[in-house]
């Protein structure tokens, strides 16, 4: 059982090692020798753990139960999030392991909060890596070994379905490998036309590149100290903000779209809710800018790009939202409590499960109206879903007992309790920006040494789902063995 895990451990980092070439021959190119080293080295550590893992495996199948998934899964987060930092912390951009620690796990989590009060002052490849984070944890590292490494395939889905989000996780091809190697073509042509047309607005090869990863991962890392706004190009806002909301999406809507499947599409709950969602939101906080806006155009821009930074839980930035209307700001904050679509890289409670409680919702109203009647929940157009309630209760409660808890260590640090209850919001939600000494022209660069570990805790709870962190540190962990179902990891 430890030699699997260790073995797969090995393999992920490998693939972490590999993508640090990235921001590694970029050094090289700059002339900063220092920096690239700092790369080359956990890189080459990464290869040989794998290598030797690698000619070590075992020709024998071993059982792995669900609580073993979780912990694997959990374990082998933690795991990337410090190999992570390692570069960080190698290159002198961030002097301290805990600032370089919470700056990784706020990578790979897609939260985007920072410790840098300068990051134009970084070095460019310090700044792609953070960027790249974001977008190797978006649709998660795991399901990237799934599709790259064959012997992952075996008993793949139960990590997968320990990592990704959302209530339900499915396969769309017969085969979990393929499923995943479906995904990442999808997000790849999406990365890969974003950056494209940032370059063609005028962006540098690098800051096109560092964006297209930050927003098709929903981080919000970015090059310039004001965030997407720095670049003061319209078009840039526009793109930005269209690839976010295409990035809030579930991926499964993308594979049924290239396959023709439109009538799924159409008749996608979450989907339908979302748009709606989008359209409401930037219609009201528009309005609300327009008093003191020169223009409608403008508003709309602001409105449109702030609405789907904090809905995709990208965290963006052009405009200081702390600045706007009263009635503006409080489209943003109920957006902290939303999120994007399950099967998306967007964070957040998400939009299914709000959609399943508001269909839940209407049904008991009706019951109270025709008691004699039986109501059933549908979605997507299927009835009898009735079972995903109390799944998505269990789940928002153990969301906001992570606020709570959150909120709690924030107000003990010394943050007042608007600030420490919306950077809880943020921090679980995967957003990045909150309110108050934490709004998005802010950073985290004073908080205790102490507050930045529980946030990072907060953010990796966060990115899994609460309870794939939850198992691994509860009791739920310590189960009877075969008290659940096992699957088989070569």
């Amino acid at each position: 059982m430890r030699f699997s895990f260790l073995r797969i451990l090995t393999y992920i980092i490998g693939l972490v090692g590999t993508a640090m070439a990235l921001p590694a021959a970029v050094a090289v190119k700059d002339g900063d020798a220092a920096c690239a080293a700092a790369f080359i080295a956990p890189a080459c550590c990464g290869w040989i753990a794998s290598a030797v893992f690698w000619l070590k495996a075992r020709r024998r199948a071993e059982e792995f139960d669900v609580r073993h998934a979780f912990g694997a899964v959990a374990g082998i987060w933690i795991a990337i999030c410090a190999f992570g930092s390692l570069p960080l912390w190698f290159s002198g951009a961030y002097p301290s392991l805990v600032d370089a620690l919470f700056e990784s796990v706020s990578g790979f989590t897609t939260t985007g909060t920072s410790v840098c009060t300068d990051v134009e002052a970084l070095p460019r490849a310090v700044n792609l890596w953070r960027c790249e984070t974001h977008w190797l944890g978006g649709l998660g590292v795991i399901a990237l070994a799934v599709a790259l490494i064959p012997l992952l395939g075996v008993g793949g889905f139960r990590l997968i379905k320990a990592e990704t989000t959302g209530p339900e996780k499915e396969k769309f091809t017969n085969f979990i490998a393929n499923t995943a190697k479906t995904l990442w073509a999808i997000y790849i042509t999406l990365t890969a036309v974003q950056a494209i047309l940032l370059r063609l607005c005028g962006l540098s090869a690098v800051d096109s590149l560092a964006h297209a990863f930050s927003t098709l991962g929903t981080g919000g890392f970015s090059t310039r100290n004001g965030s997407v706004g720095g670049f003061g190009l319209p078009a840039v806002e526009w793109i930005c903000t269209f690839f976010m909301l295409c990035a809030s999406v579930n991926f499964a809507v993308y594979y049924r779209l290239v396959t023709g499947r439109f009538r799924e599409v159409r008749r996608d709950s979450e989907l339908k809710a979302f748009l709606s969602i989008v359209a409401v939101a930037v219609t009201v906080a528009a309005l609300a800018l327009m008093r003191g806006s020169p223009s409608f155009g403008q508003a709309l821009r602001s409105a449109a790009f702030q609405v789907a930074s904090i809905l995709s839980t990208t965290g963006f930035m052009t405009d200081d939202y702390l600045a706007w209307r009263p009635a503006a700001q409080a489209v943003i904050f109920a957006l902290f409590f939303i999120g994007g679509c399950s099967g998306s890289t967007a964070g957040g409670i998400k939009v299914v499960r709000w959609t399943v409680l508001a269909k839940q919702l209407k049904n008991e109203m009706r019951r109270l109206l025709h008691p004699h009647e039986v109501f059933t929940l549908k979605l997507n157009g299927a009835p009898g879903r009735d079972g995903m309630v109390p799944v998505v209760a269990s789940f928002i409660f153990a969301y906001f007992i992570i606020v709570a808890l959150a909120s709690f260590a924030g107000a003990l640090a010394g943050l007042d309790m608007f600030t420490a209850l919306t950077a809880a919001l943020s921090m679980a939600g995967n957003i990045g920006p909150a309110f108050g000494s934490l709004g998005p022209t802010a950073n985290c660069s004073a908080l205790p040494a102490a507050l930045k570990m529980f946030y990072a805790f907060t953010m990796l709870a966060g990115r899994l789902e609460i309870y794939t962190l939850l198992i691994l540190v509860g009791r739920l962990f310590r189960m009877p063995r075969g008290a659940s179902g096992a699957f088989r990891l070569p």
